[in-house]
C-alpha cells in the first residue's frame, strides 16, 4: 500500500486494486483571509474507487477534487458496503461538548491490502467510548490527530494509541511551515520509543514487526 499525505487529515491510500482518499481540501488561502496560514497546496485532482470525508468542514470536504466516479461516504454513521470492501463509520464529536461546539466527526475503519486502516478524522472527544472502541474493533494502521485546539491533543492521542494497539500509527493535522495554528508532532512522537521518519509519500512494508511503530511523514511542499 502507498500513502500519500497532502496535509492536515488528507490523504489517499493505494492498493493494489483499489485506491481510497479521505478529506480532500481545496485552495483554502484566500478564505482564511489573512486570519490564519493554510498554505499547503490544493489536493490535486485525481481518481479513486472511494472518497471519505469525516466532517463537513472546508479543509477537509473538498469532493470535487477527487474523479473517476468514486463510492462516497460523507458525514454519516453506520456500515456501507463499497468498491473497496466494507466501511464501518463510527460517529464521534468534533469537541468535548458532544459536538455542540464543532459539531459531529466520523471515524472510519476500512480494510485495504489486507490492512485494517482507521482515520479518525477532527475526533476532538476527551476519550473513546466503550461503543466506540467496539465499533473500531482491530486496527493496523491508525491516523490520528495529535495538534490540539479543535481536536485531540498528544497526550490523548497517545492514550488512544494503547488502547486500540495498532501496528503503525500516522500523526496528523498538526502545526507544520504550512500553517501557523495547533501543535507540532512533537509532544506525541517524544511519547514513542520507535519512530520512522518518511517523506509525504510512503509505502507501507508488512514485515514481521508488529510493536506499535509511529510514522512520521514530512508534510508536502507548502505554497508561498
Amino acid at each position: 500500500m502507498r500513502i500519500r499525505w497532502h496535509g492536515q487529515s488528507a490523504y489517499t491510500l493505494t492498493g493494489a486494486d483499489q485506491t481510497v482518499a479521505i478529506d480532500p481540501f481545496g485552495d483554502l488561502g484566500a478564505l482564511m483571509g489573512g486570519r490564519r496560514r493554510f498554505a499547503y497546496p490544493p489536493v490535486p485532482e485525481h481518481d479513486a474507487h472511494l472518497l471519505l470525508v469525516t466532517h463537513e468542514h472546508l479543509d477537509h470536504n473538498a469532493v470535487e477534487a477527487i474523479t473517476g466516479d468514486p463510492h462516497v461516504v460523507r458525514s454519516t454513521a453506520g456500515r456501507f458496503e463499497t468498491p473497496a470492501g466494507e466501511v464501518v463509520a463510527i460517529a464521534s464529536e468534533h469537541d468535548e461538548q458532544a459536538g455542540t461546539s464543532r459539531g459531529p466527526n466520523t471515524i472510519f475503519v476500512f480494510t485495504l491490502d489486507g490492512v485494517r486502516v482507521c482515520h479518525f478524522g477532527d475526533c476532538g472527544q476527551t476519550a473513546l467510548r466503550p461503543e466506540q472502541r467496539e465499533a473500531i474493533g482491530p486496527v493496523d494502521l491508525l491516523f490520528l490527530p495529535v495538534g490540539g485546539g479543535p481536536t485531540i491533543g498528544a497526550d490523548q492521542a497517545a492514550e488512544i494509541t494503547r488502547t486500540l494497539d495498532p501496528r503503525w500509527v500516522v500523526p496528523m493535522h498538526y502545526r507544520t511551515p504550512a500553517i501557523d495554528f495547533l501543535e507540532t508532532a512533537d509532544a506525541f512522537l517524544a511519547l514513542h520509543d520507535t519512530v520512522a521518519e518518511t517523506g509525504a509519500e510512503h509505502r507501507l512494508e508488512q514485515d514481521g514487526e508488529r510493536a506499535t511503530g509511529v510514522l512520521h511523514m514530512a508534510p508536502p511542499d507548502r505554497r508561498d
